[in-house]
């Protein structure tokens, strides 16, 4: 999975939450774009057939898994005047992207979010999923 936060707050510190409190830094990252590259599991389909995502980054119950995206206080930045967490529900990823990605080994599923809100604060909140852009970005190299 790929995550390419694009246009983020200057001076703001993101990262993606592991676990209950672990941080993933950016595998890179410029003023234009962040971007986070890890890897989830599928597990067994859910009852009503949907992917089942799994790892240590998947948060939230089976049925409704999500991705926080920490910024400011959250993402480690001490002093920063930001406190915030984005979730990224990946129930939001078309199945056929889905399905593109587990067809090939280590296929590679990209969102490219918007980093900074209305009040050029960080992402934060349920990410809407009209504001989130899935593809597949080819296979790990």
């Amino acid at each position: 999975m790929r995550i390419l936060l694009t246009s983020p707050p200057p001076g703001v510190q993101f990262a993606v939450q592991r676990g209950k409190s672990e941080l993933l830094e950016p595998s890179s990252g410029q003023h234009e774009a962040i971007q986070f590259d890890f890897s989830l599991r599928l597990g067994a389909p859910l009852p009503d057939g949907s992917v089942n995502f799994l790892g240590e980054i998947a948060q939230g119950t089976p049925s409704d898994r999500f991705i926080y995206i920490n910024s400011g206080t959250l993402a480690g930045q001490a002093g920063s005047c930001w406190t915030r967490r984005a979730k990224l529900k990946l129930a939001s990823i078309p199945q056929n992207i889905v399905e593109e990605a587990v067809s090939t080994s280590h296929g590679i599923i990209e969102a490219h979010i918007l980093g900074t809100m209305g009040d050029n604060g960080p992402i934060c909140a349920s990410v809407k999923p009209h504001a989130v852009v899935w593809s597949f970005a080819g296979n790990v190299v």
